[in-house]
């Protein structure tokens, strides 16, 4: 009979394990937020605007003599440009199909 004890342990300790691995992937799962919960909201006319806005002051820095600052004001004008891009193509892909 004393054979029987490691086995005992073995499988106690590997249901243990078991148990414990699987509460972990559970907890994992049950906190991780959703992707449709993320959703995030833009406002594409303003993103626009403001790009817009940065343009001008980036022209008008370039016209101060200020090169780089005026580098910047641009870059961050495109980048508003591609943001509203962006959304607008998101807006535009996640319309359900006309046929459905």
């Amino acid at each position: 009979m004393r054979h029987i004890k490691p086995a005992r342990r073995t499988l106690t300790a590997l249901l243990a394990t078991t148990l414990l691995a699987g509460g972990v992937l559970l907890g994992q799962t049950a906190t991780a937020v959703p992707a449709a919960a993320g959703t995030i909201t833009c406002n594409i006319s303003k993103l626009r605007a403001d790009a817009h806005k940065e343009r001008d002051r980036a022209a008008q820095l370039k016209r101060l003599g200020a090169t780089t600052e005026a580098r910047k004001a641009y870059a961050r004008a495109d980048a508003l440009e591609r943001r509203a891009q962006q959304c607008a193509d998101a807006d535009n892909n996640s319309k359900p199909p006309l046929w459905k």
